[in-house]
């Protein structure tokens, strides 16, 4: 596994646990909520380093 999936693992894990304990998610629609918020975090990383790109080659 890649060093930022990694990172987005955790991330998306510490996200769902807390939201857990405040009764935002339930342990029910663990699945559903695990699978939105690791691809929501993806996406975020992939399209700042995308941008990254984009501005490193107009300069």
């Amino acid at each position: 596994m890649k060093d930022i999936e990694e990172h987005v693992l955790k991330a998306s894990k510490e996200i769902l646990v807390k939201f857990i304990e405040i009764g935002r998610v339930s342990p029910t629609t663990f699945q559903e909520s695990f699978k939105s918020i690791y691809t929501t975090i993806y996406e975020t990383i992939e399209g700042v380093k995308n941008e990254n790109v984009k501005n490193k080659g107009g300069e």
